[in-house]
């Protein structure tokens, strides 16, 4: 603790001071509310929702809709809200992050914003991190709400659109942040606005905040659709790669070294460097390249695609590993979650890795997928009016949330002392030493009833420690990404006497794991980890599933020298100190300086992942902005809006820049270049070739005002064909949604192309993210610009006869983070429409008489 703290105390226990005589007033209604009949407390509701119409705020309200929540989950769950939990409850609505160790009832805490914030009416999404807890909280929590007269709804995977659109509307939503998200990103692609499931954005309160805003923030939300690439060239780089010879590792330079002139010698095909997770190829794999595909130069730029697949083959092979990055099963590769230990079916690695993996695996190669809609989760909840979140883990990464989502961390204390043990890590010199130990650790607790719980980081290394404890005939279960079905029976069992469990990562976070009396008396649940996260946080994490509301328990973690952390980030010189020393086999390591070592390397990584995420959303900030006028130009035309005016504005905007282009402001009339102006702005506004005798007056300004008036009373020209004007305003909100899509999809693949290009920029001393951003500006007017002349032109030439309808631009395949296992049957997506339905289009006519009618 600083010296500024010890005197002003944190930032947590000022904001906690300044609540306080909030969380006494909620605390002293406690006899009122118990005074009240179910049917007066119900009717609360109501009430609070009257109030706020004739002027209260939500602030106003706090303390009554809290006391009333409260005495609301006594009588219906028999579950009472602790002082701590109030307070967590507060800083929920304050849009902050309540942070609060595992066991103290988040899921509990956040009825209380919940049922405050749906009184608008506006609706509330709480966000949990998979469909298991979405379904669970839903049918729990929502016991309580719907006590009070609130409406709430569940989003799972496997849902129809019909069925999402009712959960939405509830007045609280239960959803994983994927769904939401993905819900957000499929409404922008819909064509009518009878299909949009989402009713806004106004609250949301996310549990596990750390997981879904840091540790997912890495990748974006992606939907994507086919591309017709072929797959040949995946296996042919894959055959290659495994005929190139791997080279020594890269050795970092000394300052000497350079000043001296050494240089390294190049072995081998290529390259790996493992820290950076780069590949590359050595003058001799160069070669290999071209005699093996009979090409003449490598470097040429015809050979992008061939420089491309190679690297994605030797990545492949030399950097992602078969039961720790992906699994085979089914004849599919299936990426595993770094961060979770789970299995993420239907998510594919972007930019053709996936496919380089199942050309490795010898699996169906399948085709490359197009990008139709993207978005980063940082960009997504920042849309939210409001939002907030709750963790048992936040501190370590405050910064982030403060700089990139405007949320500060108010750490809640805890309802009971911890009185869990923390001891100091166990470290060896090998890691077959370190297994040894942890299996000895294992056996000598099961002994006497208490339960373990072992943290691995990779399935592999879960499935080798179960080996070892099953030939030493220690009976156990094993929870990985292969069995997460059985994921929170797995876990909620942990905690009793005698039980022994192997957990990856963080499996079955946001399970209670509760310890039986036998349990109690042998010393709570002992927490061993068989090495240490590249994020203290997830360690963190890993140590508070013991010692829950005051129970014993303690945590240990178990590190080798040649674990990933310590071999790729450790201190070599304090690794080969600790060789020299010539410690005994089986000898355990305790240091000062290797504990700081580890420390040291932890920091290190974090502060290279808020990098690698800061980085991602600057470079999304630029297709933010762009997104933003794309949806809302869209949802004007779903909302059936007139675009009569915008379409008018294209044409006149469309004359004024041709006659800009062709003619200079102070040029004479026999300057003017007439067959320039006439060939670029006829095809798309068809009118009277221009010659000297058809100019009005000799002057620019004289002649867009001559030209736009003629555009203008063509176009009205136009209108007059069409018996009912709304047939021709249907018809422009039909062109303006195709042409929208259509070029915005190629947009996204163009900025996607730039954006690996311009890193080249960094060779020529300029920086890529200026460079990314200044030319993604100038294709986004082009874009915009492209939309102006495809949809004139489609719309001067369409003709009365021709049927034009609404369709969807691409085909939705997949996305890039299913969380669940494939669904069932197909269902429908939108319902049936029968002859005298009234039409989707909007129009207000039976389905028969507009767009179902007849060609």
């Amino acid at each position: 603790m600083s010296v500024i703290e010890k005197i002003f105390g944190t930032h947590s226990s000022r904001e906690l001071k300044r609540i306080e005589p909030l969380v006494d007033k909620i605390e002293a209604l406690r006899p009122t509310m118990q005074a009240l009949s179910d049917e007066e407390l119900r009717g609360k509701t109501e009430e609070y929702k009257k109030r706020l119409a004739e002027g209260e705020t939500l602030d106003d309200l706090l303390p009554e809709a809290y006391a009333t929540v409260r005495e609301a989950a006594k009588r219906v769950l028999n579950m009472e809200h602790y002082r701590v939990q109030l307070i967590g409850g507060i800083i929920l609505h304050q849009g902050r992050i309540a942070e609060m160790r595992t066991g103290e009832g988040k899921t509990l805490v956040s009825t209380l914003p919940a049922y405050l914030n749906a009184l608008e009416g506006k609706g509330v999404h709480v966000v949990t991190v998979n469909d298991y807890l979405a379904k669970r909280d839903a049918e729990w929590m929502g016991q309580v709400h719907e006590f009070l007269g609130l409406k709430v709804g569940v989003v799972l995977n496997s849902m129809t659109s019909e069925e999402r659109q009712e959960a939405y509307k509830c007045d609280i939503t239960y959803v994983t942040n994927n769904e939401l998200g993905f819900d957000y990103l499929r409404d922008n692609m819909v064509i009518y606005k009878e299909q949009l499931v989402l009713r806004g954005l106004h609250y949301a309160i996310i549990d596990e905040v750390d997981s879904v805003l840091i540790d997912e923030a890495r990748t974006p939300l992606i939907i994507s659709g086919q591309s017709g690439k072929s797959t040949a060239l995946y296996e042919m780089c894959d055959l290659l790669a495994r005929q190139m010879k791997r080279g020594d590792d890269v050795q970092e330079l000394t300052k000497m070294d350079a000043i001296m002139g050494v240089v390294q010698e190049e072995t081998g095909d290529f390259v790996v460097n493992e820290k950076d997770k780069i590949i590359n190829l050595t003058a001799a794999g160069m070669e290999k390249v071209e005699r093996f595909f009979h090409i003449d130069n490598f470097a040429d730029p015809e050979n992008l695609e061939i420089q491309h697949n190679i690297i994605l083959a030797l990545r492949a092979h030399n950097l992602m590993f078969r039961d720790k990055d992906y699994v085979v099963k089914d004849d599919q590769v299936l990426i595993v979650d770094e961060f979770t230990g789970r299995i993420m079916p239907g998510r594919r690695y972007s930019d053709g890795l996936h496919q380089a993996i199942e050309a490795k695996e010898h699996v169906k190669v399948k085709r490359e997928s197009k990008t139709l809609a993207s978005i980063t989760f940082q960009n997504f909840f920042n849309l939210f009016d409001k939002k907030c979140g709750m963790t048992g883990t936040a501190l370590t990464e405050e910064t982030e949330f403060r700089e990139i989502y405007g949320m500060d961390v108010v750490v809640i204390p805890t309802n009971r002392p911890v009185i869990r043990k923390d001891l100091q890590d166990a470290v060896y010199k090998t890691k077959r030493e370190k297994l040894n130990a942890i299996v000895n650790a294992v056996e000598e607790a099961h002994a006497t009833g208490q339960p373990v719980l072992v943290g691995t980081i990779t399935i592999e290394a879960s499935e080798e420690l179960s080996r070892m404890l099953t030939k030493r005939g220690i009976q156990h279960k094993v929870l990985n990404a292969k069995f997460h079905e059985l994921e929170a029976e797995i876990v909620a069992d942990a905690g009793v006497h005698g039980a022994v469990t192997i957990a990856t990562n963080m499996a079955g976070r946001g399970t209670d794991i509760k310890l039986d009396e036998e349990a109690r008396a042998a010393g709570g649940l002992k927490i061993i980890g068989t090495e240490r996260h590249e994020s203290r946080r997830i360690d963190n994490q890993l140590r508070g599933r013991s010692g829950r509301q005051g129970d014993p328990g303690e945590s240990k973690f178990y590190i080798s020298l040649e674990d990933d952390l310590m071999r790729l980030f450790g201190s070599e010189r304090l690794i080969s100190m600790f060789n020299t020393l010539g410690i005994p086999e089986g000898q355990e390591i305790e240091h000062k300086a290797l504990t700081n070592a580890i420390e040291s390397a932890q920091k290190k990584i974090e502060s290279n992942n808020y990098g690698i995420r800061k980085n991602l959303l600057e470079y999304d900030r630029v297709m933010s902005e762009q997104r933003e006028i794309i949806y809302e130009e869209r949802l004007r035309v779903l909302n059936g809006e007139s675009m009569r005016d915008v379409i008018y504005k294209m044409i006149t905007d469309i004359t004024e820049n041709c006659v800009d282009i062709c003619i200079n402001d102070d040029a004479d009339i026999s300057d003017w270049d007439f067959n320039e102006l006439n060939t670029l702005l006829i095809p798309t506004i068809p009118l009277q070739p221009l010659t000297p005798e058809r100019v009005k007056k000799p002057k620019k300004n004289s002649l867009k005002q001559q030209l736009k008036e003629e555009a203008v009373k063509l176009y009205e020209a136009k209108e007059a064909e069409f018996p009912e004007p709304e047939a021709i305003r249907e018809l422009e909100r039909v062109v303006l949604l195709k042409v929208i899509d259509r070029k915005w999809m190629d947009h996204i693949d163009d900025m996607e192309q730039l954006r690996q290009g311009v890193g080249l920029q960094a060779y020529g001393q300029r920086d890529p993210l200026v460079e990314y951003k200044m030319s993604g500006y100038e294709m986004f007017d082009e874009m915009t610009q492209n939309i102006r002349e495809e949809t004139v032109r489609l719309l001067f030439h369409i003709k009365i006869e021709q049927k034009v309808e609404r369709e969807q631009q691409a085909k939705i395949t997949g996305t890039n983070k299913d969380d669940s296992l494939p669904k069932g049957p197909v269902k429908r997506e939108n319902a049936k429409v029968y002859p005298n339905d009234p039409c989707p289009c909007g129009s207000g006519k039976k389905y028969k008489n507009c767009c179902g009618r007849k060609a």
